[in-house]
């Protein structure tokens, strides 16, 4: 059982350095016995994600079936049933060992389960709502691994940073996401801007497609502000790693600025020479110092 668990972790580290490049690096900074945790719950979550995307060619019922089925051995799992799943003992480890909320598991399931038929959301307060699964809990699901000298008080923040990483992902991931049949900007938030559907499917960033992606750079931004006080709340040993991934994700925003909201054009990502300085700044600065997005 010992070497399964073993291979478990291990797997979902494989799909973490594999999928999760900004914060995969980022984890390295954590000490090595919370490492194998944090990505236990990114391979949880990825494993899910890619059900949901890697299966589009299939009818929405068939890849609605794949996922409860999956989602069905993780519930086995946690009443404690024998899994032969790859990455799921893993996680049950991970969720045994620091008492996690199931709640939360819950509200991502029911998230990825929304994407197989969801392909646009009308308001913000919508977007919000499936955010709250596939975003906002992570953040919950996290804390309890990273650590906290005030708990209570860092759980907003760590479910805003949730917020913030996804919408970041979202802005930058336009042209991919609309590959996928997916809008993830709000419906009202495009007719502010005099944008349509068929105006982004056209794949140009005309300057009303820039002054939406502005817009939405700096609602993302006011998510981070939000997050920000959270991270010296962490135990001294995290700091380094979220405001590494803080500052990375936030530096997308900044790539994206810099190609002046052309996210049609190409994939904005933060260059490795500035990713191997923040992760140093943040090695070496005080646990406790706040953190704010680079100017």
């Amino acid at each position: 059982m010992e070497t399964d668990l073993a291979a478990a972790y291990e797997r979902c580290r494989e799909l973490h350095r594999e999928h999760g490049r900004t914060y995969y690096l980022a984890t390295r900074l954590l000490p090595a016995w919370k490492r194998r945790h944090v990505h236990a719950l990114y391979g949880f979550t990825r494993y899910a994600d890619e059900i949901v995307d890697r299966t589009e060619s299939r009818p929405s019922a068939e890849r609605a079936a794949l996922l409860t089925a999956w989602s069905n051995q993780f519930l086995d799992g946690l009443r404690g049933e024998p899994t032969d799943d790859e990455l799921l003992p893993a996680v049950l480890h991970t969720i045994a060992v620091f008492d996690l909320d199931l709640e939360d598991f819950e509200k991502f399931l029911r998230s990825m389960t929304m994407d197989i038929t969801v392909t646009s959301y009308r308001t913000y307060d919508d977007l919000l709502d499936y955010m709250e699964g596939s975003a906002a809990v992570i953040g919950t699901m996290m804390l309890p691994i990273l650590g906290s000298s005030d708990p209570a008080a860092a759980r907003e923040p760590a479910r805003q940073l949730g917020f913030a990483f996804q919408l970041t992902n979202f802005i930058r991931d336009v042209a991919e996401d609309l590959e996928r049949g997916r809008v993830y900007l709000p419906e009202d938030h495009l007719a502010e801007f005099g944008v349509t559907r068929a105006i982004l499917d056209e794949g140009v960033a005309t300057p009303a497609v820039k002054a939406l992606i502005k817009a939405e750079v700096a609602r993302a931004r006011e998510h981070y502000a939000l997050a920000a006080p959270g991270i010296p709340l962490l135990e001294n040993a995290s700091q380094a790693c979220m405001r590494t991934a803080f500052q990375l994700y936030g530096g997308i925003l900044d790539q994206i600025e810099a190609i002046d909201y052309d996210v049609f054009g190409r994939r904005a990502t933060v260059p490795n020479h500035r990713r191997a300085a923040v992760a140093v700044r943040s090695l070496l600065t005080r646990p406790g110092t706040p953190v704010q997005l680079a100017a």
